[in-house]
């Protein structure tokens, strides 16, 4: 198994932990509001679509289409391997939920706006990474 790479680790918070911490038990979790249903991305206390404050996260397919993508080449980081993949999905959940990532296990130039990928989970220190790869 390949060590992983280098990352910046996010910072947690009360609205962000679950999104971060899920993946222990292979969840990806978004926050729902609890009155109307609607996922909001990144966490927020309050719902943009009825303004209620009812949020929770809740666990999703972890399934996703690659809705855009760039190949970055730029060596960000001294232990930083590239090129590499930087992904915008779109969760199967709800139109529009959709969160940056990157896609791994799969060649760079197999991948492509629309292809079908599914979470996988990058353990780094307590933080679960969601990454997406081929479904």
């Amino acid at each position: 198994m390949t060590e992983a790479p280098p990352r910046i680790l996010p910072v947690l918070s009360r609205e962000n932990q679950e999104f971060w911490t899920g993946g222990a038990e292979g969840e990806l979790r978004i926050a729902r509001c609890q009155d109307c249903g609607y996922y909001i991305h990144p966490p927020a206390p309050i719902c943009a679509k009825c303004y209620g404050r009812n949020m929770k996260p809740e666990a999703v397919s972890g399934r996703a289409t690659v809705a855009t993508f760039t190949i970055n080449q730029q060596k960000w980081l001294p232990d930083l391997t590239v090129p590499y993949a930087i992904a915008i999905v779109e969760l199967e959940e709800q139109k529009q939920l959709r969160l940056t990532t990157n896609i791994v296990n799969c060649p760079l130039d197999e991948i492509e706006i629309g292809m079908k990928v599914r979470v996988v989970f990058e353990q780094q220190e307590d933080i679960f990474l969601p990454l997406f790869e081929p479904a």
